[in-house]
């Protein structure tokens, strides 16, 4: 499989492509990835191989096995917590942060514009505008090294929003609703109240998806928005 090589580097497009195979649900947990294959998959040199196998091994998409073979990232329920903690900790200060100074980035707020453009559409559409509006708001404190932190943990984020949508686990509207009111709730200053409902928006996603690997759900997994009048 011959791989086009425009402004990035081969070992890049290498990566990307396996980056989408794996998100798009093309490669599973039960395929083995060795660099010798992969090198002639891609009829790449078998060190490019290596360092584009590395690349998804370092972001957590891949795990390394023996004799150099590497497979898909089997996530359990304490690695879903854990991504979703990690991911809470960060976003929730931000949060506090922006409100602090009443700023809605502009980003955040086309990307859930085209969030609510897909609604109705399939589930899988919703996972690059709701990745792209998480990360504008880390990325509108303006710290290199917060959005550097946060991109340390994209690619397990992702593949986690990735099964969160093709289990259908989430509804595109409530998604669209909790992140349009997160964003008034910056523009009103209130960052504690924003920080309270995207803990609620991701301790729904987090505990549903739990379930649905085999473990046993928290009580979040069944709280009503708090959008919803009761």
């Amino acid at each position: 499989m011959a791989v086009r090589v425009s402004a990035t580097s081969i070992v890049d497009a290498v990566a990307n492509d396996l980056r989408a195979r794996i998100l798009q649900g093309g490669l599973s947990t039960k395929i083995s990835l060795t660099e010798t294959e992969t090198a002639t998959t891609y009829d790449v040199a078998r060190p490019t191989a290596k360092a584009a196998i590395e690349k998804l091994v370092a972001e957590g998409l891949l795990v390394r096995g023996a004799h150099k073979t590497a497979r898909v990232a089997e996530l359990g329920p304490d690695s879903v917590r854990d991504i979703y903690l990690a991911r809470a900790y960060l976003e929730s200060e931000v949060l506090r942060r922006l409100a602090s100074v009443r700023a809605v980035p502009a980003g955040a707020v086309r990307a859930n514009l085209d969030i609510a453009a897909v609604s109705g559409g399939s589930a899988m559409d919703v996972v690059e505008p709701d990745m792209r509006f998480h990360t504008c708001l880390i990325d509108a404190v303006g710290s290199e090294r917060i959005s550097k932190i946060y991109r340390s943990l994209v690619g397990e984020v992702r593949l986690c929003m990735t099964r969160v949508q093709s289990l259908n686990l989430l509804d595109t509207g409530l998604i669209q609703a909790e992140h349009q009111r997160i964003l008034e709730l910056l523009a009103d200053g209130d960052g504690q109240a924003a920080a309270l409902l995207l803990d609620e928006h991701l301790g729904r996603a987090r505990e549903r998806l739990v379930e649905a690997i085999g473990g046993t759900a928290g009580p979040e997994a069944r709280l009503p928005s708090s959008l919803i009048p009761l």
